[in-house]
């Protein structure tokens, strides 16, 4: 994306908020893609609905995200929303771990936790300092 006159130069923190949301958008079009396809086995049509719904909010969250990707050089507030909806996600899962316990394969669902913890750690420190240089 080239400057122009309407648009600031990229600092690196921008380019760095940049890769991460569109990082959590092909995080969010692959859930979403995976939950739709398989809903949820070995279940109530009920839950089975709720599942594949949430999957389409999923895949709609990941738009949002790449959209804020595009246009990071005129957001501000939308960055930290996600990064809390992220955020949110973790503690969730963190609640069901605590409740029902840690699903197999125990690694992957480690990273993920992690992931959800980190990127928006990382994500809010890269746009306050974003939001300072501009």
């Amino acid at each position: 994306m080239q400057p122009n006159s309407s648009n600031p130069p990229f600092i690196s923190s921008q380019r760095i908020a940049q890769m991460i949301l569109i990082l959590l958008a092909l995080i969010a079009f692959w859930g979403s893609l995976l939950q739709m396809w398989l809903g949820q086995p070995d279940t109530t049509p009920r839950l089975d609905n709720i599942h594949r719904f949430l999957a389409g909010i999923y895949g709609g969250c990941g738009i949002i995200c790449l959209w804020t990707a595009i246009t990071i050089q005129t957001q501000k507030t939308l960055v930290y929303l996600i990064a809390l909806a992220v955020f949110l996600g973790a503690c969730g899962r963190l609640w069901s771990i605590a409740v029902v316990g840690l699903p197999d394969p125990k690694p992957l669902w480690i990273s993920y936790l992690l992931a959800e913890i980190i990127l928006p750690i990382l994500l809010v420190f890269v746009q306050r300092r974003r939001n300072r240089a501009s």
